[in-house]
């Protein structure tokens, strides 16, 4: 298929039809009357405004959720934004729950639609933002009468970075934001110029849509927000995703096909696929499992992440050489490594200083002269003291036993393990492969 020909299945397939834009019409209005009778209960002003990709016309089919914002006086408090907030988003949905990110807000259904009823301040400028849900508006306000014309190529974008898993801001996912999408479409003019420069991007990479000469960021893709010049709009999106998106770019110019915009979904691994894989690589993965903490996934995740890399670099000092790693999360939460080590001396050398550092090299002398475990002290070929001791942790899982406690972990994740854990080591990984068999796969077959 030629490229062309590849995009407009992929439009026909993401951009609503007429029934679906109507559907979509009666319950935004519907929902906005019901939120403005609510205010108007109120001791207080406050207005409602549709955001988020249907208010910018760029949602695709099959997409069915609805964002309404109530913007409150910057004069009120914080309790009062959530006090009042609350009470709207409960007369708008009255079987809806209450959720919270930086502050309560109230999720439901209406009419087939998924929609989430947030309070924020109006404030005057995105500059001026009291919580991060404030500058939203102001995003809609940009892209209004700018993005119309490329709304069709934007989600053929969202499509790709979706078939691609990398489509998406929440913190498992660290990819690009629908509002990042829209502003990459915008500033190279479509979908294909898009890819053609995201082919030859060489991180880190900066745009600045709006000239704002704005304060360096540190992040592998730059995109300074048009409405904040502080704030970096694909700030969230890891080195991972973007690369992922300079290998696909490449990968669809070259080789055209439908099956890019579909998300891989790979068969489970089962327990004996993961047996016969541990058997095959000759490694030692070593896994520590437990209940998953009863937190949303934006704070569940960075702390799955920060503690795997803290059991990740203590397996890297010991010497357990680790290849790979990952976390899943669903009832249970898993952090896996995978080492390439899988047993080490039961003695280790441990070098103290210089002998010429005369204080130093007594005080390490002396604390070992007399230990009847320990070989030494000796002076090594650097002119340094040395002994060899009995290791603490021949395997990964004796050190992942003897030192969880002492790596940095996320706090709710410390506690969760502190309510109890299992220690899974070589083949016995495979148990996982009845909650996480469709992780299991990609991490078994990874892919860009």
């Amino acid at each position: 298929m030629s490229f062309e020909s590849v995009v407009a299945a992929v439009r026909d397939r993401v951009v609503p039809g007429d029934e679906e834009r109507a559907a979509l019409e009666s319950v935004v209005s519907a929902l906005t009357d019901r939120a403005e009778a609510a205010i108007a209960d109120l001791p207080v002003e406050a207005d409602v405004r549709l955001v988020g990709s249907t208010a910018r016309g760029t949602w695709r089919a099959g997409d069915r959720d609805v964002d309404l914002f109530v913007r409150f006086p910057p004069s009120l408090s914080r309790e009062e934004l959530e006090r009042y907030g609350l009470a709207v988003g409960h007369e708008v949905l009255p079987d809806g729950r209450e959720e919270y990110a930086e502050h309560p807000y109230v999720k439901g259904e209406f009419d087939g639609f998924g929609v989430d009823c947030v309070p924020c301040y109006a404030v005057e400028s995105a500059t001026d933002i009291r919580s991060a849900v404030d500058r939203t508006p102001f995003h809609t306000d940009y892209l209004e009468g700018r993005v119309e014309p490329v709304a069709d190529d934007v989600r053929v974008t969202k499509a790709f970075l979706d078939g691609v898993a990398a489509y998406g801001s929440d913190l498992r996912t660290r990819g690009f934001s629908g509002f990042l999408t829209e502003l990459l479409v915008l500033e190279y003019g479509g979908f294909r110029p898009l890819l053609e420069a995201a082919a030859d991007w060489q991180p880190p990479v900066r745009l600045d849509p709006e000239d704002h000469a704005a304060a360096s960021f540190e992040d592998p893709l730059v995109v300074v927000d048009p409405t904040d010049p502080e704030r970096n709009v694909a700030a969230v999106c890891s080195a991972r995703n973007v690369a992922r998106l300079v290998h696909y770019a490449r990968d669809l110019l070259a080789d055209p096909r439908v099956d890019v915009f579909e998300p891989d979904e790979p068969a489970p691994a089962s327990a004996e696929d993961v047996r016969a894989a541990v058997a095959a690589r000759g490694t030692v993965p070593v896994a520590v499992r437990f209940d998953a903490p009863d937190v949303v996934d934006d704070q569940l995740y960075p702390q799955l992440e920060k503690s795997l890399a803290g059991v990740e670099g203590a397996l890297e000092r010991a010497g357990f050489a680790p290849l790979r790693s990952a976390r899943f999360a669903d009832d249970t939460a898993v952090l896996l490594a995978e080492c390439g080590v899988a047993e080490l001396p039961a003695v280790e050398r441990h070098r103290g200083p210089p002998v010429g550092v005369r204080d130093h090299a007594e005080g390490f002398f002396d604390a070992y002269a007399d230990d009847p475990d320990a070989t030494g002290p000796f002076v090594d070929d650097d002119g340094r003291y040395a002994v060899e001791r009995p290791r603490d942790a021949r395997t990964p899982a004796e050190l992942v036993e003897a030192e969880l406690f002492e790596v940095s972990l996320g706090p709710h994740v410390e506690s969760a393990l502190e309510d109890g854990y299992d220690l899974l080591a070589g083949e016995a990984v495979a148990e996982l492969a009845g909650e996480f068999g469709p992780e299991l796969a990609r991490y078994l077959s990874p892919r860009p």
